[in-house]
């Protein structure tokens, strides 16, 4: 793979049980690439490691005043310089191709992920974790994959020496081959001291960029309540965190580097006062001492490469174990399925949508409406209505942890998930599991609408360019949506010669608007797709009861025949659908109009008009109970 060929036709399945695996899962992707790079650097590294026998020789022939062996020497030198100079120059292309093209893999594969679960990945993953995944840790992981073929190179070359000093200058060679391997592995047992404060780190600073990325995010909500320096100072202890964990971590690899420069200079040392009484005593001659010499002072050179594949394994490791915990997320459990015997058909048209796990039908082609008292639990919901439901696999068997603490999140979070986030059967429509279709089938069935939809910068006409089935158009759809106003704010804000609303620009994630602009807005994308069924979660949570009204209304009036699903407390749209069903602890609690479970369910009626459990029991009582009870009430204050 060249960086010409990027992108990857196919990025490949990941191996995401934990962040040693994804790393060699790599690697393995390509060995091609790795093996260009090992041989050009044991081109490389193997002229750097000929280059004290080749001045030994020359030094050697200038003693015996041997003219035409000199000449040879010099030939060998070109010969070695050549071989340095473009081993060195096709090493790194080649290493940086692997960096390139390791990072373009990874990209390629959250993307893909990414698009695969929607809005419910930042569900189970901050969205500044994703960010920080896609930027830095994308970077840290093609460093260690880039640095392997060095490493390789380098070993490689520091044999070669060992060897070639064993057979050139016996008595010296032992010493370097006995020396070598102490200076490469000194600093093996502080790595795992670096490693754990390097993690901590790249713990603290992936808070830090989760909170700048969240705080910003939520900016202007943060401006219009006052809490902007809360925040502000939140950040401030977060960044002396981490520069105080980075100075920590760079204490320790100071230390490691001190020791790859001291022991190498006492090696060398040792090697210069044993050679030196060698030749006085005659045992070994001067070309001999100096080949020696320079042979101990390139290692210098390739022992480097030790103390970086020691951090760039140790910076890559957390990084690929968040990428690992990012990509073992699933869209559903179908991981626990059967397989199925071939592929499944896509369900005939006018089909009900069921849940197993909810009890939940809503009926083809009519207007159903959801009341659950969890907002959490709500979002839950719609996810698995439209087949987002999402199981996360165990992503550490071996016990990598990316993030200390994750696992008692998991457990707090897996305890508040309820009852309705259990394993269970998939959502039905038409009778077809909408787990066992294809991710895109499923989309184009069912369109889910969370209640804090995106809005991505642009032209209208290029936010409405969605896949539709052309049934309703845009106009249509704003009107049911009641994006009059929207559409002349927009209009107003555009630069002059713009005289089409739909040839304004929004800008990112739609800040320019207010709350319930872009939810209107959002809600028009949705109904211009026109899909068989819609599921609208809190579609009208940010805007005033009259435009609620007729937003309701107009949903209603452009749904009408199709199958809509809205997950509401509003009494406004409740009592426009045709059928309304209360979710309680997980399970469909009571079926019913608006104004019918008003009437004879206590928890909905406490639910959609927000009563409290005093105010409940007076509405159960007859006119000589509620005396008394007013009476009692009175006294006791």
């Amino acid at each position: 793979m060249q960086i010409s060929d990027l992108p990857y036709p196919d990025p490949g399945v990941p191996d995401a049980r934990s962040g040693p695996r994804f790393l060699l899962w790599l690697g393995r992707g390509q060995l091609g690439g790795q093996l260009k790079s090992l041989c050009w650097g044991m081109l490389h590294f193997g002229g750097v490691a000929g280059l004290p026998y080749a001045v030994g020789l020359g030094i050697d022939a200038v003693v015996d005043r041997e003219a035409n062996r000199l000449l040879l020497v010099g030939g060998l030198l070109v010969l070695i310089g050549v071989a340095i100079s473009v081993g060195d120059a096709m090493l790194h292309r080649t290493a940086v191709t692997n960096w390139i093209t390791a990072a373009a893999r990874v990209q390629q594969l959250l993307a893909r992920k990414t698009a695969e679960l929607g809005s419910a990945l930042t569900r189970r993953v901050a969205a500044g974790e994703v960010v920080a995944v896609s930027t830095g840790d994308v970077e840290k992981i093609g460093w260690f994959v880039e640095a392997v073929s060095r490493f390789l190179a380098a070993v490689f070359s520091i044999v070669l020496v060992c060897v070639g000093l064993m057979f050139y200058a016996p008595e010296l060679g032992v010493v370097v081959a006995v020396g070598v391997p102490v200076v490469a592995l000194a600093s093996l047992p502080l790595l795992p001291r670096a490693t754990r404060r390097a993690d901590i780190q790249r713990e603290k600073a992936g808070k830090a960029t989760e909170l700048a990325s969240d705080t910003v995010a939520g900016l202007r909500v943060l401006r219009g309540i006052g809490g902007e320096e809360l925040f502000l100072g939140r950040y401030r202890e977060a960044s002396q965190e981490v520069r105080k964990a980075a100075v920590r971590s760079a204490r320790m690899w100071a230390l490691i580097s001190a020791i790859q420069v001291v022991l190498p200079g006492l090696l060398l040392i040792t090697v210069v006062w044993y050679g030196a009484s060698l030749a006085l005593d005659g045992r070994i001659a001067v070309g001999e001492l100096v080949a020696a010499f320079s042979a101990v002072a390139t290692l210098l050179y390739p022992l480097r490469h030790f103390e970086e594949i020691a951090m760039a394994y140790s910076f890559s490791r957390p990084s690929a174990q968040r990428a690992a915990r990012v990509l073992s997320l699933t869209r559903t459990d179908a991981a626990e399925r059967p397989e199925q015997a071939g592929p499944v058909q896509e369900p005939a048209a006018g089909g009900d949508l069921y849940d197993p796990r909810t009890g939940l039908l809503a009926p083809a082609g009519r207007f159903t409406a959801v009341v659950c008292g969890d907002p959490d639990l709500a979002g839950r919901l719609a996810e698995r209505l439209g087949g987002h439901a999402m199981e996360e696999q165990d992503a550490d068997p071996d016990g990598d942890a990316g993030r200390s603490g994750d696992g008692e999140r998991d457990q707090e979070r897996e305890r508040d998930r309820g009852p309705a986030a259990k394993d269970g059967p998939s959502v039905l429509l038409g009778g077809v599991a909408l787990d066992d279709l294809e991710l895109a089938a499923a989309r184009r069935l069912v369109l889910v609408q969370d209640k804090d939809p995106v809005l991505l910068s642009g032209t209208l006409r290029e936010l409405f360019d969605v896949p539709a089935s052309g049934a309703v158009d845009s106009d249509a759809a704003l009107a049911a949506a009641q994006c009059a106003d929207v559409l002349d704010a927009l209009l107003q804000s555009a630069p002059d010669g713009v005289d089409d609303p739909m040839d304004a620009r929004i800008t990112e994630r739609g800040r320019s608007l207010s709350g319930g602009q872009r939810q209107r807005l959002a809600l028009a994308r949705s109904l211009v797709t026109d899909p068989e069924v819609l599921v609208l979660d809190e579609p009208t949570s940010a805007v005033d009861s009259h435009t609620e009204a007729r937003i309701a209304d107009g949903i209603a009036g452009l749904r009408a025949g199709r199958t809509t699903v809205v997950l509401a407390s509003s009494p406004l749209l409740l009592d426009r659908a045709e059928r309304v069903v209360l979710i309680a602890d997980g399970t469909v609690a009571a079926v019913g109009t608006h104004r019918e479970l008003l009437h004879r369910e206590p928890l909905y009626r406490a639910v959609v008009t927000r009563e409290t459990d005093e105010e409940q029991r007076l509405a159960g009582l007859g006119m000589t109970e509620l005396e008394e009870a007013l009476t009692e009430i009175e006294e006791s204050a």
